[in-house]
Formats: C-alpha cells, structure tokens, sequence
C-alpha cells in the first residue's frame, strides 16, 4: 500500500457539523485526515452521514461550525467549480455522466476549465483507462453501471486532482464490476492521487485503503488502518456483522 510522502496532509476536516434542513444536522463533529499518497475508506451504517460528508466537503451541503482545508488552505463552503480548480475531484454515486454526450465529451466537459490542456490530459487518462480510448465516440447513456463509474471517474481525473472523492463506487453494480471498480480506484491512488472512498462494502474497502474512519451518528466513531479495523472487536461486531470471518482472512 502507499504511504504518505509529505508532512502536510492533503485535506483536513475539523469537527463538522452539517445538515440539509435548518436546524438539523446529520454530521455532529466529524474529523477526518488524508495525507499525501492516501487511500481513506469511510463505512458505517447507514445514516451515518457518510455520503453527507463528502457533499459537506464538495460545496453541496451547507457546514455550520467546523472547516475543511486542502494543502493548508482553508476550502470551508467554497463552490464546486472553485474546488475543482483547486484540486478536488467528486465522483457522484447516481447521475455522473451526461448520458447524451459521448465518452470524449463527457472527458471535456471534466476539463471545462483549462481548455487548452484537453489533449494532454485526455492522453493521460486514457493510460488510465484504456478501455475507454477505444469507445470515445460512444454516448454514455448507452453504457453499462461499471461502464459509466468508469466514465465519471476519469472525468473527475482532467483536472487532475490532487484528491478525489468518491461516493458509494460499487453501488448497484455486480460483483465483478465491483471488483473492477476497487482494483481501478487503488491504481488510480498509486498513480499519485489522495482517494477518500465513502462504500458500503466495509469488507472490500478495509482490505484496499491505507487508513478507514468509521462514522455512526454523524461522528468518527473509530479509525485505523484497515487491517485494524477489520480485526477490532467493537468494529467487528457493531459495524462487520458476517462480514467478519471474510475481512479477518482477507486483512
């Protein structure tokens, strides 16, 4: 696995609290570090705020007390479109691909902002996913579920971010393709980008990343590596459930 190559982490988010209705708040104090080179997976149950975290971070839901910074700057309730330039990447779970646009325009539409290093970028993502070279005049609607992750993922990647957040990537699909899209993210983390992976898969995400973070009621209730969290009692038995004999022999 990678591991943190400078001191400074990546992105910081200090004792969130964030919610979608006025007075009501699904985080309650989350704190979550992500260093250079990093794979952090969230799970937790469902409800946990999981999901409302990375929007917390992405500009799409609205943070009342605590902050976010990226490489030491301050990020707290910037928009999406000023994060991307900075450097943060967000692959929706559901609706991430404009399903009219072929494959190609999906990629430029990820690289809207710094039009003139299209091709360069284009070039580089298609190393990435070569697959998707070969079918780029192809409309995106017509793609299968693991076809299109793989589609919003790259177009995540144009601008080449220097994190990227990711939102349940194995929901809805087959095992396979789930396979697929967990052995793509770990390439797309040793390629150089800090990953923050929120997934309902606990098993598969405790044996991929570095480092997980559990959340249950809007807070971090536990974290370590993987490995130590597939073998924590508490985690096991409050969060693994039959998971549990799965994660300790693949840990």
């Amino acid at each position: 696995m990678s591991t943190p190559t400078e001191s400074q982490p990546v992105l910081v988010a200090k004792d969130l609290h964030a919610g979608y209705l006025p007075g009501i708040n699904i985080l309650n104090g989350v704190n979550i570090v992500a260093h250079p080179g990093e794979l952090i997976g969230i799970i937790g149950p469902n409800g946990a705020g999981k999901s409302t975290f990375l929007k917390a971070v992405f500009g799409q839901v609205s943070i009342r007390q605590g902050s976010v910074s990226l490489k030491g700057t301050d990020i707290t309730g910037w928009k999406p479109n000023r994060l991307v330039k900075q450097g943060v990447g967000f692959v929706p779970q559901t609706n991430n691909v404009f399903p009219s646009l072929t494959i190609e325009e999906n990629l430029q539409m990820g690289i809207y902002q710094k039009p003139r290093e299209f091709q360069t970028q284009l070039e580089r993502i298609f190393e990435i996913f070569p697959v998707l070279a070969d079918r780029r005049g192809q409309r995106a609607g017509s793609l299968s579920g693991g076809e299109r992750q793989s589609v919003a993922m790259a177009r995540a990647l144009m601008m080449d971010p220097s994190v990227l957040l990711l939102d349940e990537p194995s929901a809805g699909l087959s095992p396979v393709r789930q396979d697929e899209t967990f052995i793509r993210t770990r390439r797309i983390n040793k390629a150089g980008v800090s990953v923050i992976m929120v997934e309902q898969n606990a098993r598969r995400c405790l044996q991929i990343c570095d480092r997980a973070y559990v959340l249950d009621q809007g807070k971090d209730a536990y974290t370590g590596t993987g490995r130590e969290l597939a073998n924590d009692p508490k985690v096991i038995q409050l969060y693994l459930g039959t998971l549990a004999t799965d994660v300790e022999g693949a840990a």
